[in-house]
C-alpha cells in the first residue's frame, strides 16, 4: 500500500499543473459565477412538481406560471455561461500581459455569447431558435469562449487594433481597440457553423451533441462513473484539489444529464440519468471527498484513543454540511495507508448503490440543483424528489459507509491508543503528511489543553479586511467566523469574508489581506500575481494549522496582525 501512495504521489507535480490549468479554471469558474441563477431555478422545479408525489397537481396555466421562471434561467444557462467563462478565461490571460495592454472582458463576454447564439442555433427557418440554449448547449458555449478570449489574446499582444487620437476619450478608444478582435470572433465562429451545417447537416451545438453521445452514455455507466468518482477520491487523498481536475471535465454531461431528468420527469418517465451535480455531492463526496460523513461520528463515539474523539467532536459539525478538512488532516485520513482503500472506495460504493437504486429498483435521479453545504442525506431527498426509495438509500448509504469505514478505523485506532499508553506525541505519518501537505502535527492543534498562553501583541489601528479564500466557500467560513466573533470579542478593528478561489477578482481590491486556505494553496503563485499588482498581502495556510485557527479565535486574530505587521 506505501508502494502505491508513493507511486501516485509522484505524479503530484503533473496533476497540480493540470488543475492549474487556465481552461479547466475557466470552465470551473463560469459555473461557480452561474450558480445562483442555477440554484434559483431549482426552487421553481421544487415547487411545480414535488407536490406530484403526494398525488397533487398544478393546472397547466398556473404550471406555466410557475416554470416561466426557469425558463429564463435554466433555460438559458449555456448563453450565460459563454460569457462568464470567457470573463475567467480572460482574467486569467491578462495576469500575463502587460497592465497597460489588458483584454477587455465586457468586449470578450460580448463577443462570446453572440458567437454562441449562432453556433446554438439550431435551425434556420424558425428565426429566433432557443434548443440549445439551455444545458444542451454547455459544450459549445466553452468553444466559444476559448476560441473569442484566445483571438483577443493574438490580437492584443500584436497590437491588432484600430488606434485613435489622444484626444479621443478612453471609453470611445476602447470602442475601436475591440472592433476587429470583436469582428475576427464572430466571423471565425460563424465560419465553424457553416462549415458545420455544409458537412454534417446540422448547426455546431447539434453536431457536437451528437459527437460526444457515446461518451455521454458511456460516462453514466458502471465503468464511467468508477473512474470518474473514483479519480476525486484518490487525487484528494495525495494532496491534489480532485474536483478542480474532474469537474470542469465533465461539467457539461452532469448538468445536461440533470435538465434531460426533468424533462423525463415532466413526461412522467423514469429520471434515470445518473452522472449528475447532486450525485457528485450528495452520493459521492456525502460529507466531503471521500464519503466521510459518518467517519466523524464513528471516531467520537467508537474510539478508545483520547484524542480520536476528540478529533471526531471537532470534526462532526463541519463535516456535515460537507466540509472535512479538520478529519481530513486531524486524524489525518490523507496519505494515512490505513485509510486509502475505504477513503477510494466508498464513494465508488456509494455511486453503485445509487446506480442500482436507479436502474432496478426505478428510483428517480437527481433532477434539481441544491447548494453543496446541504447536509446528504437532506440532499439525498430533496434533489431526487421526496420519493420513498429516497429514504431508503440514505439510510443504507449511511450504513454501508460504516461497514466500509469501521474495520481500518479499529486498526489505526489500536495504533494511536498504543502510542498514548507508550507516551508516544508523533509519528512518521505525521511527518508524511507535513512532508506533503506541509501541516503541523495535527493533534497538538487540535486538542485545547496543550495550547500555550501567548502573549497579546497590541491592538490595531487601521481597519484590516481579510478575505479568506477555499474551493467552494465552506472551509474558508470556518475561519471568517472565528476572526469575525474574535474581533468582536477583542474590540480589535478586523473584518473577514468568506469566499471561493476563482470567483474573488471583482471583489479583491476591497482587501488588504487574503488567507489561501490549503485546499487552494496550490494557487498561490497565481494568487500573489494578483495581489502583488494590488499591494494586498497574501499567505497560504497549513493543513493543520488552518484547523488550529478556525478554533482559536484569539490565536487567529493573532496570526492575522502577523502578516499585517511583518
Amino acid at each position: 500500500m506505501n508502494r502505491l501512495i508513493a507511486q501516485i504521489e509522484k505524479m503530484k507535480p503533473f496533476f497540480e499543473k493540470v488543475s492549474r490549468n487556465i481552461y479547466l479554471r475557466a470552465i470551473r469558474d463560469g459555473f461557480i459565477a452561474s450558480m445562483p441563477v442555477i440554484l434559483f431555478s431549482s426552487i421553481f422545479l421544487l415547487i411545480a412538481y414535488v407536490p406530484n408525489i403526494f398525488g397533487f397537481k398544478w393546472d397547466e396555466a398556473t404550471e406555466a406560471l410557475i416554470m416561466k421562471p426557469y425558463g429564463y434561467t435554466m433555460g438559458v444557462v449555456a448563453l450565460l455561461v459563454a460569457g462568464t467563462t470567457a470573463k475567467s478565461l480572460t482574467d486569467s490571460i491578462n495576469r500575463s500581459l502587460p497592465p497597460t495592454n489588458q483584454i477587455n472582458f465586457m468586449s470578450t463576454m460580448l463577443a462570446s455569447i453572440t458567437g454562441f447564439l449562432l453556433l446554438a442555433a439550431d435551425s434556420l427557418e424558425k428565426g429566433f431558435a432557443n434548443g440549445f440554449l439551455g444545458t444542451k448547449g454547455l459544450l459549445t458555449a466553452f468553444i466559444s469562449a476559448f476560441i473569442v478570449v484566445n483571438i483577443y489574446k493574438v490580437c492584443v499582444k500584436n497590437d491588432v487594433t484600430i488606434r485613435m487620437p489622444e484626444e479621443v476619450p478612453p471609453n470611445i478608444s476602447q470602442v475601436f481597440k475591440d472592433l476587429i478582435p470583436f469582428t475576427l470572433s464572430i466571423v471565425v465562429l460563424y465560419g465553424i457553423d457553416i462549415l458545420s451545417r455544409s458537412t454534417v447537416g446540422t448547426g455546431t451545438a447539434e453536431a457536437v451533441g451528437t459527437l460526444l453521445a457515446p461518451l455521454f452514455h458511456a460516462a453514466d455507466g458502471y465503468v464511467g462513473i468508477t473512474i470518474i468518482f473514483g479519480a476525486f477520491a484518490l487525487f484528494w487523498f495525495v494532496g491534489i484539489h480532485g474536483p478542480s481536475i474532474v469537474e470542469p471535465a465533465i461539467a457539461a454531461i452532469t448538468y445536461a444529464n440533470i435538465e434531460t431528468n426533468f424533462q423525463l420527469l415532466e413526461a412522467g418517465q423514469q429520471a434515470d440519468k445518473i452522472l449528475t451535480p447532486g450525485t457528485q455531492m450528495f452520493i459521492v463526496t456525502m460529507g466531503g471527498t471521500g464519503a466521510t460523513l459518518v467517519v466523524p461520528f464513528i471516531f467520537m463515539w467508537l474510539s478508545k484513543s483520547k484524542r480520536n474523539k476528540a478529533i471526531g467532536r471537532a470534526s462532526v459539525v463541519p463535516t456535515f454540511f460537507g466540509v472535512n478538512e479538520p478529519i481530513l488532516f486531524g486524524a489525518p485520513i490523507v496519505l494515512n495507508p490505513v485509510f486509502f482503500v475505504p477513503f477510494v472506495f466508498a464513494p465508488i460504493a456509494n455511486v453503485w448503490i445509487f446506480k442500482f437504486f436507479v436502474d432496478v429498483l426505478e428510483m428517480n435521479s437527481f433532477f434539481v440543483n441544491l447548494p453543496w453545504t446541504t447536509p446528504g442525506p437532506l440532499g439525498i431527498v430533496m434533489g431526487t424528489g421526496f420519493g420513498l426509495w429516497s429514504f431508503v438509500l440514505a439510510l443504507t448509504l449511511i450504513v454501508v459507509d460504516v461497514l466500509i469505514y469501521y474495520p481500518f478505523f479499529k486498526v489505526y485506532d489500536k495504533q494511536i491508543l498504543a502510542d498514548e499508553l507508550s507516551g508516544k506525541s508523533s509519528s512518521d505519518l505525521k511527518e508524511k503528511v507535513s512532508a506533503n501537505f506541509n501541516t503541523a502535527k495535527a493533534d497538538a492543534v487540535l486538542e485545547k489543553a496543550e495550547k500555550k498562553e501567548e502573549v497579546a501583541s497590541e491592538k490595531l489601528i487601521d481597519e484590516i479586511n481579510v478575505l479568506v479564500l477555499c474551493a467552494g466557500g465552506g472551509t474558508s467560513g470556518l475561519l471568517a467566523n472565528a476572526l469575525n466573533k474574535a474581533a468582536k470579542e477583542h474590540g480589535e478593528p478586523i473584518t473577514a469574508a468568506a469566499g471561493s478561489y476563482g470567483a474573488h477578482r471583482e471583489i479583491l481590491p476591497q482587501y488588504q489581506l487574503v488567507i489561501l486556505a490549503p485546499q487552494v494553496a496550490s494557487n498561490y503563485e497565481d494568487m500573489k500575481a494578483e495581489t502583488d499588482k494590488l499591494g494586498i498581502k497574501l499567505v497560504k495556510t497549513e493543513g493543520a494549522q488552518y484547523i488550529g485557527l478556525t478554533r482559536d479565535g484569539k490565536g487567529s486574530l493573532e496570526f492575522v496582525k502577523e502578516q499585517v505587521n511583518s
